[in-house]
């Protein structure tokens, strides 16, 4: 008998499941939350981040699914309308509308007697609940913010998170203060330099800013071509050389110097944010020191009236249907064989659970494959052993290259992408190997 799953979420991860456990005659179900799959990509959807301004910023290239790629005359950077109708596409053209139950929120998540796994959802009907071979936990991690910092003193500007942040029109003729130094920061600074009265963006600590277009081509093409030929730190002087002479240092626009190198953090993509630094419609501002009132003041000295802060800092992860012993010391710092397996729950897997340096779409893809082909029998992973080695390995080089920054969930787009391949086929050549002394049932190890 075939193997049962469960996959929690039917945005693009829990789409990537279901199209590859599909691919090996899995039967499976999806859990997804919202009225529609597509996930944080569908606008004005419950939980989604996603305002109206929104493009990618990874290039359609290197962010399309290698078995359903977006339509060639589109932009380099579509906008979210255009990837959410093409994630719809995709479960069309896969037939995986029949597997997802919408409208479903998974509460719990827990081990079977039988060493088989119960999903419990409430659901339109009320609440419903599944016993399965195996789980995937696909709910990404772009959902829950992080709380709002504190400060000295009180602050009577408006605040917000950027998860609520819909348009400009939540801006217009305000005296805005955009906190953050990631691509929201730096897409709500300029659509608030058009409609706001007054700009500020402040950043605690330097972030590498770049075009989206560099040379006439898509910037993340450049990198991607000298990944396949150079290890990460000569990209990083190449990249770094290549992005001073174009644009120049951050300095330049008044921005922070970054700490890191380029590489050495997720990339910050604008085109606008530059232009509209050096027309003086965005001030830069240092990180913040207190509040009094609608008054801001800096590291620098400065103090500005604010009406409107918006703070883009972050999210947190939230997987709060599992059992926090699941979890250790919480899902960030996981420990998971190639960012995917558990090591100590059998048949429990984790897609999309990671920060790329590049997109996630493909990562997400390749994740998926392996996973199907583990709970399918066809790869095999090592021993526990060899696992917690190579996790303890690639947490070593992670905080290397990007300290306490999440290092547990840090990828390399280019080379995480060809480690996946990798160990799909080394695991294809174990499961080989050990034919016949396993059913390919749920373990996680192949005895």
């Amino acid at each position: 008998m075939q193997p049962t799953v469960a996959v929690v979420g039917a945005g693009a991860a829990g789409l990537a499941t279901l199209k590859a456990l599909a691919d090996a005659d899995l039967p499976a179900v999806a859990f997804e939350s919202g009225d529609q799959v597509g996930g944080l990509w569908v606008y004005e959807a419950a939980g989604s981040p996603a305002y109206r301004t929104l493009h990618l910023n990874t290039s359609r290239t290197r962010t399309e699914f290698a078995d359903h790629p977006m339509p060639a005359h589109w932009p380099d950077y579509p906008d979210h309308a255009s990837i959410a109708g093409w994630l719809a596409s995709y479960a069309d053209r896969f037939g995986l509308h029949e597997r997802v139950r919408l409208g479903h929120t998974v509460d719990r998540v827990a081990p079977a007697p039988d060493g088989r796994w119960t999903v419990h959802a409430d659901g339109p009907d009320g609440p419903t609940h599944v016993t399965v071979d195996a789980v995937v936990v696909a709910n990404g991690h772009n959902r829950v913010p992080k709380p709002l910092p504190a400060y000295p003193g009180t602050c009577t500007a408006r605040q917000l998170h950027s998860h609520a942040y819909r348009g400009p029109e939540q801006l217009a003729n305000r005296r805005v203060l955009v906190v953050g130094g990631g691509n929201s920061a730096m897409d709500i600074a300029v659509d608030a330099s058009h409609a706001a009265a007054r700009t500020l963006l402040s950043l605690r600590r330097g972030v590498w800013v770049v075009p989206k277009h560099l040379f006439g081509r898509p910037s993340d093409t450049l990198n991607g071509a000298l990944a396949r030929r150079l290890p990460w730190r000569l990209r990083q002087r190449l990249t770094q050389a290549m992005l001073t002479a174009a644009v120049g240092p951050p300095a330049r626009y008044g921005l922070p110097a970054p700490a890191h190198g380029f590489l050495q953090d997720h990339p910050t993509l604008s085109d606008g944010l530059l232009s509209r630094l050096t027309h003086g419609e965005i001030e830069p501002r240092p990180g913040i020191t207190g509040f009094d009132g609608d008054l801001v003041t800096f590291d620098d000295g400065h103090a500005d009236q604010v009406d409107l802060i918006v703070w883009c800092t972050g999210y947190q992860i939230d997987v709060p249907f599992l059992d926090p012993a699941l979890l250790g010391d919480g899902a960030q710092t996981l420990p998971l064989y190639r960012h995917v397996f558990h090591l100590d729950a059998s048949g429990l897997a984790f897609v999309g659970l990671m920060q790329s340096t590049g997109a996630a779409f493909p990562l997400v893809e390749a994740q998926a494959k392996l996973v199907a082909a583990q709970f399918a029998g066809t790869y095999a992973l090592p021993s526990p052993a060899v696992q917690r080695a190579h996790i303890a390995t690639e947490l070593r080089a992670a905080r290397d290259r990007w300290g306490e920054r999440r290092p547990a969930m840090r990828v390399d787009f280019d080379a995480y992408l060809a480690q996946l391949r990798r160990e799909l086929v080394e695991g294809t050549r174990r499961a080989a190997r050990r034919a016949g002394r396993v059913r390919p049932l749920h373990p996680t190890v192949a005895r």
